[in-house]
């Protein structure tokens, strides 16, 4: 049996993803020491299980299904940008989620106590903060130019989009970066 890297996501839509390209290309100019999220691996993660056994993977949809199950369609909204783990020392930056953080970090604590009962996934102690991935900073000096923007990017709008479903994804490593798969969909049923 083969083990898949998985994790649990929200997808973004058209109209958030081609703000975040335009985004992208305009900080580009400011530094080019960036890794950035290709358009269409951009998501919202809920949770990162790392490597799933295959036969877990049915119970995982399973229970993901049933979390969704419990919530109700959302609207979310991408604007401000920021880096992790601060701006001293940027390494990952990213689009916030202004409107659906609520739902996002229901959906988050309720799938992550069905991922550790079924023993696939690992408390994170940073908790959850709902982002949207826009690159990754190389090294630190990449960083400096980056962060002393991010104040006058504060109003970014990014869009929003209707999210209607949860998505259990796979992620395999190529050699331009990572190619997510969709293994199963949950819709959002709840009142």
């Amino acid at each position: 049996m083969g083990r898949t890297r998985t994790f649990i996501g929200i997808d973004i839509g058209d109209a958030i993803r081609g703000s975040a390209v335009a985004l992208q290309k305009e900080l580009t100019k400011i530094s080019a020491g960036v890794k950035w999220t290709a358009p269409e691996s951009m998501h919202i993660t809920l949770l990162f299980l790392g490597e799933v056994d295959d036969r877990e993977l049915h119970p995982v949809c399973k229970a993901v299904k049933a979390v969704a199950a419990g919530e109700a369609p959302f609207s979310l909204r991408v604007s401000g940008v920021g880096a992790f783990p601060n701006p001293r020392r940027p390494k990952v930056l990213w689009g916030g989620v202004t409107d659906g953080a609520e739902p996002l970090q229901r959906l988050y604590t309720a799938l992550e106590e069905e991922m550790l009962e079924l023993g696939c996934y690992r408390t994170e102690e940073r908790g959850y903060t709902p982002h949207l991935t826009l690159g990754r900073i190389n090294s630190p000096e990449d960083g400096v130019a980056l962060v002393a923007e991010l104040p006058k990017r504060m109003a970014w709008q990014g869009g929003r989009v209707a999210v209607g479903e949860v998505i259990v994804y796979s992620s395999e490593m190529d050699r331009d970066g990572p190619v997510y798969t969709v293994m199963g969909r949950a819709p959002l049923t709840g009142k």
